[in-house]
Parts: C-alpha cells; sequence; structure tokens
C-alpha cells in the first residue's frame, strides 16, 4: 500500500506514543515506484555489493556469543542503518506498532501525550502541542527540548527510541524535564485518548469568521468543507484561517484545501531530482474565494501549513501574520512493507507558486507579532488573533521585530 503526504518535517507521526515525530507526511499522488517485496528479485549486479552484508549476518548467527538473535531486529536495524547513511532527516523506517500509530493519528484518533517532535542536532525538539492536548494543557511549546523522561536522558538518543521512552497508555503519566530558554523546568503529564477535529470554524463577536486547521488528515477536508458552509452562511466580512502549530498533513488534503479558499490556478510544484515537474492546481469551486482574508502561522506550522499560506501569499489572496514557519520543503512517500511496518522516502521538493522553495528558512509572514510569555495563564492574550481583526477591521496594527 503506498500513499503520500507532506509532513510532515520530520515526519513520523507518532502520536500514539504519546508524541507525534511531526510531518512524516509529505505524500505525493505521483509516487508509482513500490519498494522490494518478498514476490521481487534482487536486482542484477548487487551480489558483490551485498556480499559484506551476509558476512557479517553469517558471522553474527555463527560466531556471536548469546544466541539465538533476534533476525527481525537485525532487519529492522539494518534498514535503519542504510535510511541513516542518506543523512535525511525526513527518510525514516517506522516499526509495525509506529506504523499503525501513524495510520491512527491520521484518521483523528491517537493516544499520548500529544506534541509534534523532531530531532535537531540530537535534541527531541517539540514542533508543536495539539490543540486540547495534555501536551497544550501542561504548558509544552514550541521549540522545548525533552531532555529527559521518566530519568532517562533523551539526547542523543534516536528519535524513534526517544519517542518509545514518552509512549504509552492512557491514564499512565509520564515526567519530563523540558529545556526552554537555556533554562530547564520538570512537567509531569498524564497521557489521554485524543479525539482529533482537525478543521473547526466559528464567528467572532466582530463579524468576522475564524477557521482553525490542526493537521491536514484523512478527514480535514471534509470538516473544513462542513465548517465553512456554517460560517458562510452568516455572511462575515473578513475570514481569519489559523495554520499555527499544525505540522502537516496530506497533500491530496492541503490542495483540496487549498481550493476552498483559491481561485484556479497554481497551488504548488513538485520537483523531482530528474527535472520533472509536477503542477498542482487549485479550481473555481471554493466555498471562500473572494472573501478578505488573513492566515495566522508560527514557528509550528509546518510542512502542509507552509504549502497553503504560501499559495495564499503568492496568489496575493490574503496576507500572514504572525512568525516565520518552520521552513520544511520536501515530499516524502509512504510506503507500507511486508513486516507490517512502513518506510518514509523524500522524493521531491515543492515549491510555491511563484517558485520559492521555503526549507529550512520558512515563510516570514507580512506582519510580524508575537505573542508575549506570561507566568499566569489567566493573563495570556492572543495578540496574533487580535492583530488579524484589526487587520480586517482596518485598523492599524503595530509589527514586532523577529
Amino acid at each position: 500500500m503506498k500513499s503520500r503526504s507532506l509532513y510532515t518535517l520530520l515526519m513520523i507521526t507518532l502520536l500514539t506514543l504519546g508524541f507525534s515525530a511531526g510531518y512524516v507526511f509529505g505524500q505525493s499522488p505521483i509516487a508509482p515506484i513500490a519498494l522490494f517485496s518478498p514476490q521481487t528479485e534482487m536486482p542484477k549486479g548487487v551480489d558483490e555489493t551485498f556480499a559484506p552484508f551476509w558476512e557479517v549476518w553469517e558471522l553474527v548467527h555463527t560466531r556471536y556469543y548469546e544466541q539465538p538473535v533476534d533476525d527481525a531486529a537485525l532487519t529492522e536495524g539494518a534498514i535503519d542503518g542504510m535510511l541513516a547513511v542518506l543523512d535525511d532527516p525526513h527518510t525514516r523506517y517506522l516499526s509495525p506498532q509506529d506504523e499503525a500509530a501513524t495510520r491512527e493519528r491520521m484518521d483523528g484518533e491517537f493516544q499520548g501525550i500529544g506534541a509534534t517532535v523532531e530531532s535537531v542536532d540530537g535534541a527531541i525538539t517539540i514542533v508543536s502541542p495539539i490543540d486540547g492536548s495534555p501536551a497544550e494543557t501542561a504548558g509544552i511549546l514550541p521549540g522545548d527540548i525533552l531532555r529527559e523522561a521518566d530519568g532517562v536522558a533523551l539526547t542523543g538518543m534516536d528519535l524513534l527510541d526517544a519517542v518509545m521512552r514518552v509512549r504509552g497508555p492512557a491514564g499512565t503519566a509520564v515526567s519530563l524535564l523540558i529545556e526552554r530558554n537555556g533554562e530547564f523546568l520538570t512537567l509531569e503529564i498524564v497521557r489521554d485518548v485524543i479525539e482529533l477535529i482537525s478543521a473547526r470554524g466559528e464567528m467572532l463577536d466582530e463579524g468576522l469568521a475564524y477557521i482553525r486547521i490542526t493537521q491536514f488528515g484523512n478527514q480535514t477536508a471534509k470538516e473544513l468543507a462542513e465548517a465553512l458552509t456554517t460560517v458562510m452562511a452568516e455572511n462575515p466580512t473578513g475570514l481569519i484561517l489559523d495554520l499555527r502549530r499544525n505540522p502537516g498533513g496530506g497533500l491530496d488534503t492541503v490542495v483540496e484545501i487549498a481550493d476552498q479558499f483559491l481561485p484556479e490556478g497554481i497551488v504548488l510544484e513538485e520537483e523531482f531530482g530528474d527535472g520533472r515537474i509536477n503542477t498542482f492546481e487549485s479550481t473555481e469551486n471554493g466555498l471562500a474565494e473572494e472573501i478578505p482574508m488573513v492566515v495566522l502561522i508560527d514557528e509550528g506550522s509546518a510542512s502542509a501549513s507552509e504549502v497553503l499560506a504560501g499559495a495564499i501569499r503568492d496568489r496575493e489572496r490574503g496576507i500572514l501574520i504572525g512568525q516565520t514557519s518552520f521552513g520544511k520543503g520536501t515530499v516524502q512517500t509512504w510506503h507500507s512493507l511486508s513486516n507490517g511496518g512502513g518506510v518514509r522516502i523524500t522524493i521531491a521538493r515543492w515549491l510555491t507558486p511563484n517558485a520559492s522553495w521555503i526549507h529550512e528558512d520558512g515563510i516570514e509572514p507580512d506582519y510580524v507579532i508575537t505573542i508575549p510569555e506570561v507566568d499566569n495563564p489567566e493573563d495570556f492574550e492572543d495578540t496574533q488573533l487580535q492583530a488579524a481583526i484589526d487587520y480586517l477591521l482596518g485598523n492599524p496594527i503595530l509589527q514586532n521585530e523577529e
């Protein structure tokens, strides 16, 4: 089974684990190349290349002092090592358990603390907490570094191994040592089962429509259509699309969602290593193609979120407010393996309609607005949302400098 998505920067989503290894879903529907299956013949000319591997395999089985060895574990280790040589954080192997967790998350439900993570120079770093998750409730923020889980050091640990330390069933707790801006704090978080409603809408008091998209999953396009139908029936004077802390999702999904806001034209281009280009376009059938629009982004907006924000910016459909986005500009395919596991393979890079590649740079908003840190949650003020409201009402807004 093959599918594709934009995730997503690492993109190995493991939300069932208590957190998710971010935007592993940078998938694209034109990934026609299947991996080797048990019925696939060995390519010609590789006998010599693979000879050292089989020599080591034989030595492990005949000379290693502790027998029997676990052949499945050896195979998974070999796959991990092969992909690690590519030095691409988005090309990863998922064990059968992690593969199941990833698919579960895309279907809209998972168990865990509810955050997306990636490995940055060996540091397990939060990309974003999920709306309504135990992680968000506990106060975890984008950019937080997870240093320990239940007293076990995570720094330098393989991402999947670190995930295994944090994962666990709903109702159990994990103690996390977190580094934030050079300071350390300890949070105990109780894992939970989280129902993901990935798109919702409401009317604000100012007569503006507010749409929040938390990921681009299997149900997001349907949920968005329902939310837009409801709010547009109220004849709003403007629309705020909130993509903050959205780590990404399926490429087909984000194109379908972009079609709700954009008239006919390019949404993104997918550029392959051999120079081929695949263009994704919107149609004239959207529910919100003309209403004045603001998009909210931050450092947790990644991958598919950046596709949508970039298309709206380049097509001059609306303005961007918030902070510079994450910066993931590659596309992965998602392949299931015969052992129940899976592999994410980077196959292309994606470009905005103006042919910009935002990888590692992110998308800079038109108005840079930060949210001030507060010690008391009751003092929290969403300055980014307020700036979007002010813009649509024609009021002046004061931007910060990043």
